[in-house]
């Protein structure tokens, strides 16, 4: 910068004054008991009441947003592969001589069933303390049960 000037400023190196002494540590006292204010509180004489715990009332985690999308990208990447799973085990009953439509039939139950476990399982892994109720978990799991034990007995015929 051509047409100003600038000076350079610092601060005034000053000596620390003797009334000052600067930075000083407490004086050591005889008893670490010294530095304790010398009156107790009202409380300190009464007995400590302690609160029973019921784990079961205990407040429930809330599942936060990135925990339910990488959940349900899972659920997608295995409803795929189940897909999958539905068309070999529909071949494999054709071969064995199980009448088309029975084989799809099974395929699909097998197809539901595996959907229906892994959306249990996948919702326990993300918050177990929240969907791994009786109430949520359980329907999931016996409609996947039922299924598959379905899909066993129409491949059958």
């Amino acid at each position: 910068m051509k047409g100003s000037t600038m000076q350079e400023t610092q601060p005034p190196a000053s000596a620390p004054s003797p009334a000052d002494p600067g930075f000083k540590l407490p004086e050591e006292s005889a008893s670490p008991q010294d530095s304790l204010p010398q009156t107790a509180p009202e409380t300190a004489g009464r007995p400590l009441e302690v609160m029973p715990v019921n784990p079961n009332a205990l407040p429930v985690a809330d599942t936060s947003n990135r925990d339910l999308a990488i959940g349900g990208v899972v659920f997608l990447i295995l409803l795929t592969v189940y897909f999958f799973v539905r068309g070999a085990y529909v071949h494999y009953l054709v071969k064995k001589r199980v009448a088309p439509s029975s084989a799809g039939n099974a395929g699909w139950l097998m197809f539901v069933g595996l959907g229906f476990l892994s959306a249990a399982a996948v919702l326990a892994i993300i918050n177990a303390g929240r969907f791994l109720t009786f109430g949520v978990a359980g329907p999931l799991v016996l409609v996947g049960v039922v299924t598959l034990a379905a899909s066993l007995f129409v491949g059958r015929r």
